[in-house]
């Protein structure tokens, strides 16, 4: 899954209202509606206000991959 799908999983399953979601994080409402809809992704910084909101975290990998 990528962090999108996450997210959106996540502002989905959640049941809680775009307006109360950008209440608590400071994210548009516009900004919700679209990456919801499916119209437009999110800023990085967004998606990190998103993800501190839900208790989504990324794991930075132990090992580099290497170059194909």
């Amino acid at each position: 899954m990528t962090m999108t799908e996450i997210l959106r999983n996540c502002v989905a399953k959640s049941k809680v209202s775009l307006r109360e979601i950008e209440r608590e994080t400071g994210v548009k409402y516009p900004a919700l509606s679209r990456f919801v809809r499916k119209k437009q992704s999110l800023r990085l910084d967004l998606a990190d206000k998103l993800a501190a909101y839900f208790g989504v975290k990324v794991v930075p990998p132990t090992k580099a991959r290497k170059e194909r």
